[in-house]
């Protein structure tokens, strides 16, 4: 019995460390799970933040958290308030930025349907994929017009359509790109008549579905803010309470301590319970 308990133990420990000792290969992080270091870059291009690395986020994060950290300690003695206030820091730039990402992501929904339009009407003018997708440096929304113009670049110095289209999804990070761009890259390399046909509807598609989760995020959007302000009103009361030396005291002890934490851990959940009910699923990148 001990020697089937300890080679259980011994493969569990195994299967602990394999992702470390066997990363996944190329295909399979770029597949349908992506690693969360490349999931944090492509937030960042989303947000609008595309030059800063992963590592440089995670540090800056790290240091705005030690330094606020030492400001709460300076201001109310109580080490749990302290802690707590730092790990919350840590997190606030990830939240920042998802929720910049989200927020730009929103905006520009409505506007991918002009991109397939513009396409639709470079295909029926006669050009090539390629010079339609360039035309959109041009031609398409302004937030994009960057983005198709690196593609142009990309494609004029390696004549490689389906490589300069590999490196436009990574600029752009978005799902609703990842679908444009592979339907163009199957329309190039298996031919067909039916690319406009296609993208018409897709375009129909997309100005639908903005549509419907514009209303539906506009009715959810009061669960989302009370979730938010239940989230931070008891910390307003606590800050209040710690001021007072009494109460700092109070908060010192074990049992003060312990509070803090099982407070902290439970308004952690919550919010995240309430965000989960109160926010559509965002659209995942399939394409990558």
């Amino acid at each position: 019995m001990p020697a089937v308990l300890g080679a259980l133990l011994g493969c569990g420990l195994l299967l602990t460390v394999s992702p470390f000792l066997w990363p996944a290969s190329e295909k399979l992080r770029r597949g349908r799970h992506p690693v969360p270091w490349a999931s944090l870059s492509e937030k960042l291009t989303l947000a609008g933040l595309g030059s800063v690395t992963p590592a440089k986020f995670i540090v800056a994060s790290a240091v705005a958290a030690l330094a606020v950290g030492a400001i709460v300690l300076a201001f109310l003695p109580v080490l749990a308030l302290g802690l707590a206030a730092a790990i919350a820091t840590a997190f606030i730039p990830a939240v920042v930025v998802s929720w910049r990402a989200r927020a730009r992501r929103r905006s520009h929904r409505a506007l991918w349907p002009d991109v397939v339009d513009h396409l639709v009407s470079a295909v029926r003018s006669g050009l090539s994929l390629a010079d339609g997708v360039s035309a959109l440096s041009r031609v398409g929304p302004a937030f994009t017009r960057s983005a198709f113009s690196e593609f142009e670049a990309d494609y004029r110095a390696t004549a490689n359509f389906s490589r300069s289209l590999d490196r436009l999804k990574d600029r752009l990070a978005d799902p609703v790109a990842d679908r444009i761009l592979e339907t163009l890259r199957m329309s190039r390399e298996v031919g067909g008549t039916d690319l406009t046909t296609i993208l018409r509807n897709l375009s129909a598609y997309l100005r639908q579905e903005a549509s419907i989760r514009a209303e539906v995020e506009a009715r959810q959007s009061w669960v989302v803010n009370a979730a938010r302000l239940g989230a931070i009103a008891p910390w307003v009361v606590l800050v209040l309470l710690a001021a007072r030396p009494e109460a700092a005291m109070a908060y010192n002890s074990a049992e003060g301590m312990a509070l803090i934490a099982g407070g902290f851990a439970i308004t952690l959940i919550a919010y995240r319970v309430m965000i989960a009910i109160g926010r559509l699923p965002e659209e995942q990148r399939w394409f990558q």
